[in-house]
């Protein structure tokens, strides 16, 4: 039935659109009805194009007619996280200090989306300039998890998890700067991947911390994160960090066999603190793992794991205080009213347009970069860094990936955290070193909790080692057959 059609992958959608069994069109008008249905209790969605998303369905159905130069994703309704700068669209980061911002240019991997012909059905929430672990920090609207809408859809990408989870988008595009796409991948029972950095353009994602920053997609198979990589990876002269390497085919890659793959689980990802389901699920998808022919090793170490939280928090809060000053009211968003001359105007601006999080990072970071400070707090950080990223290099030594939990719990209620800022950056402790040391990680769903939670599995490989990342998850996801599972959601009347 067309009201299904939300419920697809990419992959079996992509094969019905060129056979002609169905039309961008009819897809694209059953996501948006999805979206009409149940994003009022779900919350996904800041902004929804409806008329762009019909005329983009429109175009991708010309092109499929004539066979012209299709992709995958041509036809594909997408949804983007609200930090992806795109033309015709607000872009707002989720804060009032970008009210009524839209950018003059796309992203690089918005231009790589439409050149796919993919139909882009509008942005997502957030937390606040990606600053938080469970979208609880929008300042615009909040966001629940369809499993339970009592649960927080985990952060930053929140929007972009749950909306995948709730099918009102076939697919979305989120950022990972600290476990922004894994982790609330794992709380919404859906595939979530962080490429290496470097391996997918920045260019039109508005910063937060730009060496950790990294732009990954967000879909219901491991065979559809395969396709939409495959569209936005590449290298891109307009973003220096950009790296230069040919990009493999990573959906061909997804079958290979993996008999013979070593696999390390890191004894520190396993300590006090981790939910006995969660261990249990992740230790139970492992065992389910050598049953291809992989060598598991339970005894790797990534000994400087303890320091990884307080290195981050400090070097994505002074790499956020140097971003954020930009925003001054000065050139464009919010400006406050009546401002007792231009410092004022600078201060109440910044001081009504940012949230708590945010301010609280700023200051951190404005501190850990001050003067005589820098080199005991920055400095040494950095030096951290350094440590964790030749952890992880001793162990893909002897290890080609690397499996653990992505969080140590299920998704908390609302509220639990969020006075508790420590308590919340924690949430994170599984998913920050891979940021610190620019690897790929996916987070893929392998089982549930006895109160009908999901919980993910996290598999990380060595740099620009994507495709046999995708390999090991997609092997795994056909033996456990956890992904796809969606929630059951009650409809609003529209």
């Amino acid at each position: 039935m067309t009201m299904e059609l939300y419920n697809c992958s990419i992959e079996s959608l992509s094969q019905r659109l060129a056979a002609g069994e169905i039309s961008s069109v009819e897809l694209t008008r059953s996501v948006l009805q999805r979206i009409a249905e149940v994003d009022g209790v779900i919350g996904s969605y800041l902004t929804v194009d409806e008329t762009g998303a019909l005329a983009q369905a429109d175009a991708a159905d010309e092109r499929l007619s004539g066979r012209d130069n299709t992709t995958p994703l041509t036809g594909i309704p997408l949804g983007l996280k609200d930090l992806i700068s795109t033309i015709g669209l607000p872009t707002t980061c989720a804060s009032k200090i970008l009210a009524g911002y839209q950018p003059e240019y796309d992203a690089t991997v918005v231009r790589h989306l439409k050149e796919a012909g993919a139909v882009i059905t509008g942005k997502l929430n957030m937390d606040e300039f990606a600053m938080g672990s469970s979208t609880e920090n929008s300042a615009l609207k909040k966001t629940c998890n369809p499993w339970d809408t009592s649960r927080v859809p985990g952060g930053s990408s929140g929007g972009s998890t749950a909306a995948v989870a709730a099918a009102t988008a076939i697919a979305t595009l989120g950022s990972d700067t600290g476990g922004s796409i894994r982790q609330p991948a794992s709380f919404c029972g859906v595939v979530g991947m962080k490429p290496t950095y470097g391996r997918v353009s920045r260019y039109g994602l508005i910063a937060f911390a730009s060496s950790l920053d990294q732009i990954g997609p967000v879909t219901l198979t491991v065979a559809d994160a395969a396709l939409l990589l495959g569209v936005i990876a590449g290298h891109d002269e307009r973003d220096s960090t950009s790296v230069d390497r040919p990009v493999d085919d990573y959906y061909s890659s997804l079958q290979k066999d993996i008999k013979g793959l070593k696999i390390g689980l890191p004894q520190e990802y396993f300590s006090a603190g981790l939910d006995p389901e969660v261990e249990s699920a992740v230790r139970a998808a492992c065992g389910q793992l050598t049953a291809t022919g992989v060598l598991l090793n339970e005894d790797i170490s990534l000994p400087h794991t303890d320091y990884a939280v307080a290195a981050y928090y400090l070097l994505a809060t002074a790499e956020a205080s140097s971003n954020l000053a930009r925003y001054d009211g000065v050139k464009y968003g919010f400006r406050s009213e009546s401002p007792e001359g231009l410092l004022d105007m600078y201060r109440t601006t910044r001081a009504q347009g940012f949230g708590d999080e945010v301010k609280r990072r700023i200051m951190l970071g404005t501190y850990a970069l001050s003067s005589g400070y820098y080199d005991a707090y920055y400095r040494k950080s950095q030096q951290v860094r350094t440590l964790i990223t030749r952890d992880f290099d001793k162990v893909f030594g002897d290890c080609d990936v690397i499996v653990a939990p992505v969080c140590p719990t299920p998704a908390f209620a609302f509220g639990e955290k969020i006075d508790d800022p420590l308590a919340m950056y924690l949430s994170d402790i599984l998913t920050i070193p891979v940021n610190l040391a620019g690897l790929p990680a996916i987070s893929v769903p392998c089982g549930f909790t006895e109160s009908g939670l999901p919980i993910g599995l996290q598999i990380i490989a060595k740099p620009f080692a994507e495709a046999t990342l995708l390999n090991v998850a997609w092997q795994y996801e056909q033996l456990a057959g956890w992904s796809g599972r969606r929630p059951e959601l009650v409809k609003e009347e529209v």
